[in-house]
């Protein structure tokens, strides 16, 4: 499988309804760098309080 974004082999695959998705290293690690600037991710994080220690 070749990443969606450019023709190295993938790395990482993800698959939701029957469509897959693969996607190499290096947009691997943009995608994940851009979730974690995400709004959803802050929100997420307040709701389950992610830096609580118990």
């Amino acid at each position: 499988m070749q990443c969606h974004y450019c023709d190295r082999d993938a790395a990482y695959a993800a698959e939701k309804d029957g469509l897959k998705v693969g996607l190499c290293e290096r947009h691997f690690r943009t995608q994940v760098e851009s979730l974690a600037d995400s709004e959803e991710l802050a929100a997420i994080r307040e709701q389950i309080d992610i830096d609580r220690t118990e």
